[in-house]
């Protein structure tokens, strides 16, 4: 048993505190094991979590969520100052220094707190002498239709650009002719899926469409949809897996189209 007082309410300090109590040597044996890559995908989910909560617009949840979030933060830089290598202090002196630095016009350095400023700061800091080093600096782990969003929008920057969307859209066809060519010829497949996604990823910038979003929404329609189907089959007495596709793509498409299945039912009416 730790001694540990328990408080009507707690603060980050307390949260700091309970992570180290956790990985100490009589503390939770799970949360002493664990190193940066065990709970790498952790990271990733609570973030996601947080980024649902916020679309929910439920505070409650949103500030469950950055509990969650926070503690991952404290837990990382824990195994860290275990380690002798950095603390959560060597953190937040790190993300202070460089707030100020990006800010000079709000910090009495000068600037005009431009994108445009913020961007030329940014190459600064990370040493970027190149717009290709930029491209080479947007994260590997970010997920694939918001990466490419990002390198194109730093490849822009360069003037590397589609002069209108016609000729962003004309690329996607070409894009995807190369795609059916691969296929029917079972060679580079994934090569030129990945195009035509990077292409299709291109015409939601023309639009300022978040493609990841585009793709959440097309997600969420696609189960409204299939759910319609299911509940179909069900009042039929079947289960889905007894009818073949063609059966399944009838109801699929009147989940598609309910206006037409409402124009016939008032056409028999009329009759």
């Amino acid at each position: 048993m730790i001694n540990f007082e328990r408080k009507t309410a707690y603060n980050v300090e307390d949260l700091r505190q309970i992570v180290r109590l956790l990985r100490a040597p009589g503390g939770c044996p799970w949360d002493g094991a664990q190193t940066h890559e065990s709970i790498r995908r952790n990271f990733i989910e609570e973030a996601y979590e947080v980024a649902e909560a916020i679309d929910e617009k439920d505070p409650a949840h949103l500030r469950e969520e950055l509990g969650d979030v926070l503690l991952q933060v404290l837990f990382h830089a824990s195994i860290e100052e275990d380690a002798g290598r950095f603390s959560l202090d060597d953190v937040a002196d790190g993300i202070c220094k460089k707030l100020i630095f990006r800010h000079p016009h709000v910090f009495g350095e000068g600037g005009d707190g431009s994108a445009e400023s913020w961007e030329e700061l940014k190459r600064q800091e990370k040493g970027q002498t190149t717009y290709t080093e930029t491209l080479q600096g947007v994260a590997k782990s970010l997920p694939g239709l918001w990466r490419a969003e990002k390198i194109q929008a730093k490849a822009e920057k360069a003037g590397f650009e589609w002069p209108n969307i016609q000729a962003a859209m004309d690329k996607l066809a070409e894009e995807l002719g190369e795609l059916q060519t691969a296929v029917a010829d079972h060679s580079n497949i994934e090569e030129e899926l990945g195009d035509l996604l990077f292409a299709a990823v291109k015409i939601a910038r023309f639009f300022h469409i978040d493609a990841e979003e585009a793709l959440a929404g097309t997600c969420e329609k696609f189960i409204r949809r299939f759910a319609g189907v299911e509940a179909a089959v069900t009042a039929q007495g079947k289960d889905m897996k007894q009818l073949d596709v063609s059966q399944l793509m009838v109801l699929w498409n009147r989940e598609k189209h309910p206006e037409n299945e409402e124009r016939k039912g008032n056409h028999h009416e009329q009759d």
